[in-house]
């Protein structure tokens, strides 16, 4: 038994730690997409050119970004709660809710998963691309496909960690504090 409780807290810990980085990666994105504006307003106001396409770089690098912190959202129980709901509960009532929580986020990641692969089959087989550079646009669905799997992975985790009897955030709050 200890050398299964081994692998699943390495497991728990590996997919904390991928999630993390995930989401860094995003922030990246996301960095990238702000300095974009900015240079293209700059530009508007100096020159009266913005950069073309800035609209469908936004579009594109949102998306990414956002679906990039999914995971990390879920591995460390920063998805939005409601703890009015749950203030006055004893703590194993609140950890079997976040694991049936687990259990429904699991199940919609591979649901999403699921549906994004086959939008991503449709723009890769019509070879969609944006509009002004011609990227194209299943370039972003491979970092939202992988946050989708990341993000089904972060809530097996979570739920390992209900079935042991912790929260998320006491885990996170522990390896941060």
């Amino acid at each position: 038994m200890a050398a299964a409780t081994s692998r699943q807290d390495l497991f728990v810990s590996l997919t904390r730690n991928i999630c993390k980085w995930w989401a860094l990666g995003g922030g990246v994105v996301l960095f990238g997409l702000v300095a974009v504006n900015v240079v293209s307003v700059m530009m508007a106001a100096l020159i009266n050119k913005p950069v073309p396409g800035v609209y469908e770089l936004v579009q594109m690098g949102a998306a990414i970004s956002m679906f990039m912190a999914l995971p990390y959202c879920q591995v460390s129980g920063s998805n939005v709660t409601a703890d009015i709901f749950t203030a006055g509960l004893k703590r194993r009532v609140i950890v079997f809710l976040g694991g049936i929580g687990a259990l429904f986020g699991s199940a919609w990641a591979l649901f999403l998963l699921w549906r994004m692969s086959a939008g991503f089959e449709d723009v890769y087989e019509y070879q969609e691309t944006t509009a002004i550079y011609q990227i194209p646009i299943w370039y972003a669905y491979v970092p939202v496909l992988v946050s989708l799997l990341l993000f089904a992975l972060a809530a097996i985790a979570n739920l390992i960690q209900a079935k042991q009897g912790k929260l998320p955030e006491e885990v996170e709050a522990g390896m941060s504090g």
